[in-house]
């Protein structure tokens, strides 16, 4: 008999919205049609601030869909299974680039980078393809755009690196990492990763190292790193996801510890979110609405953060 109990997340007042469902009668939670506003595995979000909309990767539907961040309603989508140009085969991280009036994501199967019209979310370009070279990428997560230095950064998960591109051309610039280990500077599958403008800095999920890594978005170089592997405040298991919040804070998705936890811009523990039975995945922060969305199982929930997070 199927367990009506209600999720945590569910009871949770600070959450202003939820979006999509968890699917019935389907382990994978894959549809053959599926309908629009449900989700498989969100593995991607991005807040389009200016139009006040939620971008959502939908990783098992090989889609991305746009919701409106004042009821979640949905609003429209873009891709289709596959791997011709403009074609996604599980869509990972998503990033917008204002500059260039674009959308940038991370088709992670079919390890490239696709950018997208953010006016009309029509197909632009593509580049990449399987390989530990220039312009190749194993397995890629997640993706930030740096303004203040014109890039585009990517975590390169199964390269265990992060790859520069300059997002004036998406040429290559330079990558940091590449071999596998737990050195500073160093990463084991690393996965989300955000950026700090104001302080200039990289915040990256070394996922499996069970940390986060802080590097210079001048030339990479390591700065700190905090958190090891346990179920302590503090303490990480497998954090897919960061964002940056207003003040620095940075908001890590502790996903096999089944919570979202606040730091310092220095790395101190700040607070926890508890999430339940579910796996949060990524994070995203809306500075000009004060919201934190983060996934968890096939669901976006949106937060007000200033109630969770006191000034």
């Amino acid at each position: 008999m199927a367990d009506d109990t209600p999720l945590l997340l569910d009871r949770d007042a600070r959450i202003k919205l939820s979006i999509g469902s968890t699917p019935q009668g389907d382990a994978g939670g894959q549809f053959d049609r599926p309908a629009d506003g449900l989700l498989s595995s969100p593995l991607g979000l991005e807040f389009d601030h200016h139009r006040g909309l939620l971008l959502v990767s939908d990783n098992n539907n090989h889609r991305v869909q746009v919701f409106s961040c004042d009821d979640g309603s949905f609003v429209s989508k873009f891709g289709e299974e596959g791997s011709q140009p403009g074609q996604l085969h599980y869509p990972w991280g998503l990033a917008i680039d204002r500059d260039h009036d674009r959308i940038l994501i991370v088709d992670c199967f079919n390890d490239r980078l696709q950018s997208w019209s953010l006016s009309d979310q029509s197909f632009l370009s593509c580049i990449g393809k399987k390989g530990s070279s220039r312009w190749r990428f194993r397995g890629a997560r997640g993706i930030a755009v740096d303004k203040h230095h014109h890039r585009i950064i990517i975590t390169d998960t199964h390269n265990h690196r992060l790859v520069f591109l300059s997002s004036i051309d998406l040429s290559f610039l330079f990558s940091v990492g590449g071999n596998e280990g737990s050195q500073p500077g160093e990463f084991k599958y690393p996965s989300g990763i955000a950026i700090d403008h104001d302080r200039h800095r990289i915040i990256v999920c070394d996922t499996f190292n069970h940390r986060v890594q802080v590097l210079s978005s001048i030339d990479g170089s390591f700065l700190l790193e905090f958190g090891s592997q346990g179920d302590q405040p503090g303490q990480l298991n497998n954090p897919f996801g960061v964002c940056v919040a207003n003040q620095g804070r940075i908001i890590v998705a502790d996903t096999s510890n089944n919570r979202v936890q606040s730091f310092t811009h220095q790395g101190h523990h700040i607070s926890s979110f508890d999430c339940g039975t579910e796996y949060p995945q990524v994070v995203a922060f809306d500075e000009h609405r004060g919201l934190i969305a983060l996934s968890a199982g096939h669901r976006v929930h949106v937060i007000g953060a200033n109630q969770w997070l006191a000034d």
